[in-house]
């Protein structure tokens, strides 16, 4: 299937590893070319070097009220144009409620909620019909996870946004998706595994409870991620996609 990603270009935050670089992997693979971002310069370099000619790396932190502004520049002055937009951001702390702090919350809300509707109102503003804007949430949009209390309070909130959001730009033909992982096997669900007493056991036990009984691989999530943000699926908006292997329980 024919995907219509050829030389379309997309902006990715936090692509340098997990879930936004497999989201970057997957769009070049298909003929994208893409802007990859992410707080540590070095790793920037890097990440944009892997993925090869198609993409360019600029080390900005979600948080910064300028970063939308720069990465729209850069996509047009390295691509010639600028499509769409997937705000992917690291997890905030783990932690129960009595666990995380007002500082916690306060760089959480910054980085996770405000960075994202920062970079989702720029790129609104500069988008096209037939653009899009995609963010990587959570299964805590329609389950809280326990001992993920910040990501459980703030994931709600960006998706409500991002249904909003939806609804005002679809008169400009501009589509609004969000993407919500389970157990995909990154490095992040792998550290929270790693809290537990028996990282494997604490592993054996989440996969119990998913239909698949497996964790998901980057590139299935990635995979979906690509789809949703490309023309092929035009008529897809105001939409929340879990890429989770069934685990969630409602409809």
């Amino acid at each position: 299937m024919d995907l219509g990603l050829k030389d379309r270009v997309y902006v990715v935050t936090g692509a340098t590893r997990g879930l936004g670089n497999a989201a970057a992997r997957e769009l070049i693979a298909d003929g994208a070319k893409v802007v990859v971002t992410g707080r540590d310069a070095q790793r920037v370099a890097d990440a944009a070097a892997e993925l090869g000619p198609n993409a360019v790396g600029v080390a900005v932190d979600n948080a910064d009220a300028e970063a939308p502004g720069r990465l729209i520049a850069a996509a047009r002055e390295n691509f010639g144009g600028f499509h769409g937009m997937l705000v992917s951001v690291g997890g905030p702390p783990p932690g129960f409620v009595a666990d995380n702090t007002d500082e916690q919350w306060r760089a959480a809300f910054e980085s996770v909620f405000l960075g994202a509707v920062r970079l989702a109102r720029a790129a609104a503003a500069e988008l096209a019909e037939g653009g899009v804007i995609g963010f990587v949430l959570s299964g805590s949009v329609y389950e809280p996870i326990p001992g993920l209390t910040v990501s459980n309070g703030l994931r709600p909130g960006l998706a409500g946004f991002a249904k909003s959001l939806s609804d005002e730009l679809g008169p400009r033909g501009i589509r609004v998706v969000g993407v919500l992982p389970g157990r995909i096997d990154t490095d992040r669900v792998r550290e929270l595994d790693a809290r537990s007493a028996d990282p494997e056991a604490t592993r054996a036990a989440s996969e119990s409870r998913i239909p698949l009984r497996r964790y998901g691989a980057p590139e299935e999530f990635g995979r979906v991620a690509a789809f949703l943000l490309s023309p092929a699926a035009s008529y897809v908006t105001g939409v929340m996609v879990p890429v989770d292997g069934g685990a969630r329980h409602g409809f």
